[in-house]
């Protein structure tokens, strides 16, 4: 039997709310829209819910605003129903709709990130673990401390007991083999990178080994340093290298299948900062794909660096990315619907309304607060003076009222100014709300805790929220 879902809106939103109910299309629930007689349902109060919402019959669901601000737990109390908070747009009804049968669980991943430090050699043991802090907090699992040619690391010791003081596992980065001698031998829990002619070292202590080839894209060498761990008995990762675009990337791609397909059962890394930090591209995507294949071949270890400043958020984006493909693959699926925290510059869904939608409803206003909204057509801002469309802000201007309050002139420019942001990127614009950039920009998610709340105790007047679902 269908689940009857009940979706509250108000006056203005309504034919949208039953346009969207009407093409769910989903044969186990039964929407059903009721309108409370206000205009714009998202200011409703938990009083006026109460006296004014009529629900029918064998209601299973009630479905509210997403910014709906009322008592749900009273209202679920009073009705004898769930009431719940639904999206703030109308448009990610349905999205929402199908996800409630499943909830996406991102705490599972099956991949280690090392987060570089790639002049270790040139901080403190003090400054070393205040770096490793927020390198942790965006998701590495061990510090890796690089060490700089001709740069030496005399308080190499000192960093790795300080790190590991603070909890942290470490790994140590170097050509040289006497400093991969002192790191194993201070306890490090791993080395790179060692290879035929070095492997010796990790009998000196505890540290894992990274292991590469003794030349370049040598796999036979490559193979012969693996076999020796093997008949050791330790564990190890091996590394084909990822090389830059130009420079063999694409052999070096081929270098990993290859190699995971003649030995399905080892652990490999990659280093991902050849392609990364080399090219001059958005991280998100890069990492997105370098994650796939890593999802697809099991490669279990990844060395992340931000050393350029447009990787300065790697660590953050893996970490999610290898959250978001462990959940797709574990579901069997394609990486679609399992979050979206590398959707940094555009989103599936920009536009949550289209410019006939906005028409019609800026025809029904009859305040003079402002509403702003992005449509594929441009920048819309509508009262009951007007309704004004542009691909430029400044275009908008000579149509707002705004010489009587110079703060709430502040407030529109910079909507306006989020608003062609998102409508060039193709983003989705909420009124009062920061645009999402994924993990790249976190927000904190409402605007009006923080700076909204100074200009209401200045005496602001600000315009009514663009939301009417």
């Amino acid at each position: 039997m269908a689940k009857r879902i009940v979706l509250v809106t108000g006056s203005l939103a309504e034919p949208r709310v039953k346009r969207i109910a009407g093409e769910l299309n989903d044969a186990d629930l039964e929407p059903i829209v009721a309108s409370v007689g206000v205009k714009v349902a998202a200011l409703m109060t938990t009083e006026i819910v109460e006296r004014r919402l009529k629900l029918p019959e064998n209601a299973d669901r009630v479905i509210l605003p997403g910014r709906f601000r009322g008592d749900i737990d009273r209202l679920s109390d009073h009705f004898g129903t769930r009431f719940e908070r639904g999206p703030e747009e109308i448009a990610d009804l349905p999205a929402y709709l199908g996800q409630t049968a499943r909830k996406v669980d991102l705490s599972e991943y099956d991949v280690t990130i090392f987060g570089e430090i790639v002049d270790a050699t040139l901080l403190t043991p003090e400054q070393i673990v205040e770096r490793s802090r927020k390198m942790r907090a965006d998701g590495a699992d061990v510090i890796d401390l690089g060490c700089l040619p001709d740069s030496p690391f005399p308080h190499l010791e000192a960093a790795i007991a300080a790190l590991h003081a603070d909890g942290a596992k470490v790994s140590v980065d170097s050509f040289n083999s006497e400093e991969l001698s002192r790191a194993t031998r201070a306890g490090a829990d791993y080395l790179f990178s060692l290879n035929e002619k070095t492997i010796s070292i990790v009998d000196e202590g505890p540290a894992t080994p990274i292991l590469i080839s003794a030349g370049a894209a040598d796999m036979a060498s490559l193979d012969r340093v693996i076999d020796i761990m093997i008949a050791k008995g330790k564990p190890f990762y091996a590394d084909p290298i990822l090389d830059p675009i130009h420079y063999g990337f694409t052999a070096s791609v081929a270098r990993y299948y290859d190699l995971r397909k003649r030995r399905p059962d080892i652990p490999i890394l990659m280093g991902i900062g050849n392609v990364t930090e080399l090219t001059d591209a958005d991280t998100t995507g890069i990492n997105a794909l370098l994650m796939g294949m890593c999802s697809e071949l099991h490669i279990t270890a990844v060395l992340a660096v931000q050393v350029s400043p447009h990787c300065r958020t790697a660590i953050k984006e893996f970490d999610r990315a290898r959250r978001e493909f462990f959940a797709a693959r574990k579901a069997e699926a394609l990486p679609q619907g399992f979050g979206e925290g590398l959707m940094a510059l555009r989103d599936r869904k920009g536009f949550a309304s289209t410019p006939a939608e906005i028409k019609a409803l800026a025809a029904e206003i009859r305040d003079q607060n402002y509403r702003i909204e992005v449509a594929e057509d441009g920048v819309h801002i509508y009262n009951r003076n007007g309704h004004h469309v542009s691909e430029d802000p400044f275009q908008l201007f000579p149509h707002l009222d705004t010489r009587a309050d110079p703060g709430h002139a502040f407030y529109l420019g910079v909507e306006t100014a989020r608003a062609e942001i998102a409508y060039r990127l193709g983003k989705r614009y909420a009124q009062d709300e920061p645009l999402q950039f994924g993990v790249v920009a976190e927000t904190k998610g409402a605007a009006d805790d923080a700076h909204l709340l100074k200009f209401k105790e200045a005496g602001t007047t600000l315009p009514k929220s663009s939301k009417t679902d």
